[in-house]
């Protein structure tokens, strides 16, 4: 019997040292990549690159190629946390935050040659602060529509959580002993606790999620104990729920626009069609 439980032993530790050897992130980005693309009924002519650095899609909607930063597959482990990595990129996409982000520096521009640099509205546009909250935001909602992309998958959509307290937080997020990127991450948990319920009932093997639970339950326990938190807390995650299937419809209609894409499109050529 003691041989047999050795040899069993044994072999489950061949067996996990040869995966720890094989698995490799960026290997896996085309073929998980592929799975998301296909089981949401997403553009099929869409392809995956591994780019140094941090990727830049910008031009996605005439390349099909989407660019998977090699600096964010570093945090992933599995399958599952490079399907979180991939699926908040094409969240970006679908959003239009690359679009976003060239309709907000025409206008931070154009504030700019029409006042002076010390003046309070054109030190706004160009401040860290008001880029800061919007990056955060614009992650906040490619984060959850990634979370609606792995949904319709095998993968494990509580690895987006893992994924992003893996990365580097804040100094005073360390300070209070809370996770990294605990507003992220929270905002993942909630939006899979109103939408996908049962997915956040089959859990996550790994320290770093343990570590969030511990963060995020006394939260959602105070919260369901409060009658009005969680009569807000619902309102949200309904219209949350609604503007990300609104966004991913319309990306599909399109063969792969955003509606910002629309938008800037139009802008555009307006602006370039002018006599004046």
């Amino acid at each position: 019997m003691k041989k047999i439980i050795l040899s069993i032993f044994a072999f489950a530790l061949m067996t996990t040292t040869s995966f720890a050897a094989t698995w490799v992130a960026a290997d896996r980005v085309a073929t998980v990549g592929a799975t998301l693309i296909s089981k949401n009924n997403l553009p099929a002519k869409t392809q995956f690159k591994v780019v140094d650095g941090e990727a830049n899609n910008a031009n996605v909607s005439t390349t099909n190629v989407i660019q998977i930063s090699s600096t964010d597959l570093s945090y992933t482990g599995n399958d599952s946390e490079v399907a979180a990595v991939i699926a908040n990129e094409m969240g970006h996409i679908i959003n239009g935050t690359y679009t976003k982000n060239k309709m907000r520096n025409a206008a931070k521009n154009a504030i700019i040659n029409k006042l002076s640099p010390d003046n309070i509205i054109s030190t706004a546009a160009n401040s860290d602060y008001v880029a800061n909250k919007t990056s955060l935001s614009d992650e906040k909602d490619a984060d959850i529509t990634g979370v609606d992309l792995m949904a319709k998958t095998d993968y494990n959509p509580l690895a987006m959580i893992v994924v992003i307290t893996k990365k580097p937080g804040s100094t005073w997020e360390a300070l209070q002993g809370k996770p990294a990127n605990t507003e992220r991450a929270m905002n993942v948990f909630d939006y899979l606790s109103y939408n996908y319920p049962s997915r956040v009932k089959t859990g996550y093997g790994c320290q770093e999620y343990r570590a969030f639970l511990e963060y995020a339950n006394p939260i959602v326990e105070e919260r369901n104990s409060n009658p009005k938190k969680l009569d807000k807390f619902n309102k949200e995650q309904e219209k949350n729920k609604a503007e990300r299937a609104k966004n991913i419809a319309q990306y599909k209609a399109t063969g792969g626009l955003s509606g910002w894409d629309a938008s800037y499109t139009i802008l555009k050529t307006l602006t370039e069609s002018t006599e004046k």
